[in-house]
């Protein structure tokens, strides 16, 4: 029930009990645990684009939407426990470029730490980052475009493939399923990735994940951007000097790696509940830790104190094993959080990574594909 206790409805007695029974009966077949109110307001506002008189354009466009989030829960909904890599870079690269050579050697040694990797699908340094990756742990999302973007052979075919007609369905793949971003060298299409995904998390629209700039060796391709954004952005008060550090710059796969998966050396997961964060750790600070890390970073909190806490009703008993801390977050210095999860990352020191995201085997499933499912929001 939404708050306040009224519903979404069609305003037609008949027609919403309708809706009612149909929920029912699906739900009751399937034993779904799926909240049926948010069905209920999916089923409603189809219905309310026929009341409205929508245009048949816009209607195709929210159907063809609506069915490329479903096909996207429903391939990465089996491989909730295992983290995953969303690499960015141009299509144009050539395989035997320094940058493709980065980006393969880097997909398999995340690979070899249990993690999958996630690219657009095409040529060039998504085309090289699966290959370093493998068939297994690859997923491809790909866009349909007049030109240039083709699946991979090492996607192809493959059932965790997803076809995509817009963009902005895409992205919401992308940044939704990713526990970390690497962005090679590439036109507009990488820029505009890398950019959406740091204003996503700068406004708190998305969970803080690591991001890496990986130039060529040698290369200032992002560390040119960097100085850009430091030499602008930051001194023309139009980001905060914090923001910059939400990423990293390297040219180096080693420390590339070090940092995806050092993020989660202790750090687990945040949920929001109002400005209060509550983090997830595999470790808790101890009384001195706590205290050096309150006085620290006494400026990105808005009340009170960090503190050890049990977990809360609000987080409905997730990952409800683990240690945690809150506090009331200053939303404005996400930056200054970051720094606050590097910071309890050091508590542990040299962890091991490899961990799952679920308390499940790191077992990369079977995943039968559907016939024409790869089809499905034409039909």
């Amino acid at each position: 029930m939404p708050r306040g206790g009224r519903r979404y409805r069609v305003g037609d007695p008949d027609l919403d009990g309708m809706l009612d029974e149909l929920i029912a009966r699906v739900s009751t077949a399937s034993e779904c645990d799926t909240d049926r109110e948010a069905v209920r307001q999916i089923m409603v506002t189809a219905l309310r684009l026929v009341s409205d008189g929508t245009s048949a354009r816009d209607v195709k466009l929210a159907n063809s939407a609506l069915k490329e989030l479903r096909q996207t829960f429903r391939v990465f909904e089996p491989y909730r426990a295992i983290r995953k890599l969303s690499v960015f870079g141009s299509a144009r690269t050539a395989l035997d470029h320094p940058t493709a050579m980065q980006a393969g050697a880097l997909s398999q040694r995340m690979t070899e730490k249990g993690w999958m990797v996630i690219t657009g699908a095409g040529d060039g340094i998504m085309r090289a980052a699966q290959r370093g990756a493998g068939r297994s742990a690859s997923f491809g999302v790909n866009i349909q475009l007049p030109f240039e973007q083709r699946a991979n052979p090492t996607i192809a075919g493959d059932a965790k493939l997803i076809n995509y007609r817009y963009f902005f369905t895409r992205k919401v793949a992308f940044v939704k399923e990713s526990h970390a971003i690497v962005l090679f060298p590439g036109g507009f299409g990488t820029h505009d990735e890398g950019h959406e995904t740091l204003t996503l998390i700068q406004t708190g629209k998305s969970e803080l994940v690591p991001i890496v700039f990986v130039d060529e060796p040698g290369g200032t391709y992002w560390k040119e951007w960097r100085d850009y954004v430091v030499g602008n952005l930051v001194a023309g008060g139009l980001i905060s000097e914090r923001d910059v550090s939400l990423f990293r710059v390297t040219d180096d796969i080693d420390e590339a790696v070090n940092e995806l998966v050092g993020f989660y050396a202790n750090y687990h997961s945040t949920r929001f509940i109002g400005n209060r964060a509550v983090v997830r750790l595999r470790k808790a600070p101890t009384e001195s830790e706590l205290a050096t890390l309150n006085e620290s970073y006494a400026s990105l909190l808005v009340d009170g104190e960090i503190a050890r806490t049990e977990p809360l009703p609000e987080e409905n008993a997730e990952f409800s094993g683990l240690p945690r801390l809150t506090l009331e977050v200053n939303r404005r210095e996400i930056g200054r959080f970051r720094e606050l999860i590097d910071d309890l990352n050091r508590l542990v020191g040299d962890a091991d990574t490899s961990t799952p995201i679920a308390p499940s085997p790191l077992v990369i499933p079977e995943l039968p594909l559907p016939e024409g499912a790869e089809h499905e929001r034409d039909a």
